[in-house]
């Protein structure tokens, strides 16, 4: 009986190795696997830099370095490839765009953090939202039919289609992505900093201005850096409202004259470009990548050091054990460099500062711009410090409430216009649902369901790529060079412009496919959302408590069971939000898909590689080329906008029910 006995315990823990050992090997393969989709990211930035410098650097060979950056004329059918405008023309409209976004941003981004009650807080970050949710084809369909006519009348000027009008639509789309990072970076100011400025006596305006803002000052500037990307990045909108121009205006203050960006001499020039021109084409988005990821590099930076600014970790401390940084720091060449550096760098900035103001008020126009701004400005901030601190208070908030109802204003008017011109067009054509389109004619009902299936290709492809890269990086990623190569990777990936999107799968999936297909357009609008999924699936996943994981490992549950079974059903609301976000904008694309998916006319059938129709590209044809049929473009704008917020507000209404029911 004994032996019996420790016969079968000695079975007993075989079988319990041998299922430890299985378990363990399980746990390696699924880490395994999930580090090989976490790393298709990366895989695809390097492809779109390794394609963008193979098709674009064969122009550089032909074309002189310095043609190209100093000489202004840039005409592709005649062979001039002089990108000085172009360049200088996406500058100012971003620049622009800034001017009116950062101030809006950073006063709504301080009354939401700030100063709203909590449930208007809530409202106001949802309206933020629908912001950043309206396409960009919808931007532009309001800035040509409707904006650039009340821009004629109001400043009683010739053109409305002008960088004014570019930069003012722009600014409005850049403000979502500034005000969402100011608020997170005010937010994250530890409350005890808030405390002992009222223990001192300071007003609540004071604390906001004194700590608040100077302590989330890199995430401000973050916000601001990360806004600067989303303008220089846009095509459809500046390509229907900016004129097209290749010029500098004449004065350089002209903002009513007409200008043209990167973006925009890619979008107009694709079709018909061959040879050295499409290698042009190529050359200037190799310039609109580089100048994107630079953006984008500074601001995670910035970003970084902001998390890292209250965990009480010093510069000193980050690189004391760094052999590198020592070898630097005993290097006298490179000491004397920083000396000589540290001493002129205010000096050089005020160079910079008087080219910069004499290059703006070099006109009497700008020098009246720039003497009512200083007046405002100075005077403003003269005439706070004279009053008291209690009505310095109330100024500021009315202020920062004017800003946020301004806002929804011209929110207001968007949406209210689009749904006056759309309404006529399905009064008069109650079975748009059910008819084809034709030409400037007809219904929408192969044009929705070729959205549709855009859609459904690109959620297929990025869903399970996305969520297993953001289990990846949330619960098996260590703080290793390659991790952060990878995260790198993806933040890069989700900064880079639609277009340069649309080049690549131009060249990937339509050139190795035979044309135009769902399965390329697909691809590649999936491609664009993999990084919304991926970071909404590791912030999802990083939220669930650590105590939860434990509990699950200490019942004898693998770390791959803890995580299907615990983390995944936990974080799965914050994960359909991301998804349908994405699924949101994949629906209101426009400039990928006009290179690798849509067709405007003939017959369109939902097959996996044949071109189809789309609502965006629809609306973008009918704005551009049909000026007499304004009916069926507003009912084109307005399906393509109830269809990208309803997807918006489920996403909202699946958040607002989870986080109430988490009060509860």
């Amino acid at each position: 009986m004994a032996s019996e006995v420790e016969i079968g315990s000695e079975s007993f823990g075989k079988d319990l190795i041998e299922s430890s050992k299985e378990v363990a090997v399980a746990d390696k393969a699924a880490k395994g696997i999930l580090f090989v989709f976490a790393s298709i990211a990366i895989v695809t930035v390097f492809l779109i830099i390794i394609f963008l410098f193979t098709l674009g650097g064969e122009f550089f060979l032909e074309v002189p370095l310095e043609d190209f950056f100093l000489d202004g004329n840039w005409s592709g059918n005649d062979g001039q490839f002089g990108a000085k405008y172009v360049i200088l023309g996406t500058i100012l409209v971003a620049l622009g765009a800034l001017a009116f976004a950062i101030p809006f941003g950073i006063g709504i981004a301080i009354f939401i953090a700030e100063i709203a009650p909590r449930r208007l807080k809530s409202i106001l970050k949802g309206i933020m939202e629908i912001l950043a949710g309206i396409p960009s084809i919808v931007f532009g369909y309001f800035g040509r039919t409707i904006l650039r006519f009340w821009i004629q009348d109001i400043f009683d000027v010739n053109r409305g289609l002008c960088w004014f009008n570019a930069s003012f639509l722009l600014g409005l789309m850049a403000l979502p992505t500034i005000i969402s990072v100011c608020e997170d970076a005010l937010t994250a100011v530890p409350r005890e900093f808030k405390e002992a400025s009222y223990a001192m006596g300071a007003t609540r305006w004071q604390t906001i201005s004194k700590v608040s803002i100077p302590a989330a000052m890199s995430g401000i500037t973050a916000g601001i850096v990360l806004g600067m990307g989303r303008a220089i990045g846009e095509t459809m909108t500046v390509t229907m409202v900016a004129g097209g121009n290749v010029i500098l205006p004449n004065p350089i203050t002209d903002l009513f004259s007409g200008i043209r960006t990167i973006t925009a001499t890619i979008a107009y020039e694709h079709k018909e470009a061959a040879g050295i021109h499409e290698s042009g084409l190529f050359a200037l988005a190799i310039i609109l990548f580089l100048m994107t990821l630079l953006i984008n590099i500074t601001a995670n930076r910035i970003l970084s050091r902001l998390r890292k600014k209250f965990t009480g970790e010093t510069k000193k401390e980050r690189f004391k054990d760094n052999d590198t940084i020592k070898q630097l720091k005993e290097d006298p060449g490179l000491e004397y460099v920083k000396t000589k550096f540290d001493k002129y760098k205010g000096k050089i900035f005020k160079l910079i500062l008087i080219v910069v103001l004499f290059w703006i008020f070099s006109t009497w126009f700008g020098l009246i711009l720039g003497l009512i701004i200083i007046i405002l400005v100075f005077g403003g901030f003269m005439g706070l410090k004279r009053i008291k601190p209690r009505y310095e208070q109330w100024i500021a908030f009315i202020i920062m409430t004017i800003l946020a109802i301004i806002i929804i204003f011209f929110l207001g008017i968007i949406i209210t216009q689009v749904i006056t011109n759309g309404i006529p067009y399905f009064t008069e054509n109650p079975n748009f649902l059910t008819t084809p389109s034709m030409g400037s004619t007809g219904g929408l009902q192969d044009v929705i369901l070729g959205t549709l299936s855009l859609t459904g290709v690109a959620m297929l492809f990025a869903i399970p790529f996305g969520v297993l890269s953001g289990i990846y990086l949330s619960e098996y990623a260590k703080d290793t060079r390659i991790t952060k190569i990878i995260r790198a990777g993806i933040d890069n990936l989700n900064g880079t412009p639609s277009i340069v999107f649309g080049l690549f799968g131009y060249t990937l999936f339509v050139l190795t496919t035979g044309g135009k297909s769902l399965f390329a357009g697909g691809l590649t609008l999936g491609l664009m959302i993999l990084p919304t999924i991926i970071r909404t699936t590791e912030e999802a996943c990083i939220a669930i408590p650590k105590e939860f994981r434990d509990g699950s490992l200490a019942l004898g549950s693998t770390k791959w069971q803890s995580i299907v079974k615990i983390v995944l059903p936990s974080a799965m609301p914050a994960i359909i939000t991301g998804v349908i976000l994405g699924m949101g904008r994949v629906s209101g694309e426009t400039a990928p898909i006009i290179f690798t998916a849509v067709l405007y006319v003939g017959p369109s059938s939902i097959a996996l590689f044949e071109p189809v129709k789309a609502l965006t590209f629809h609306l973008y044809i009918l704005v551009m080329t049909y000026p007499d049929a304004q009916i069926y473009a507003g009912g084109t704008a307005l399906t393509l906008l109830m269809l990208v917020l309803f997807l918006y507000g489920i996403a909202f209404l699946i958040r607002f029910y989870y986080n109430r029911k988490k009060m509860w």
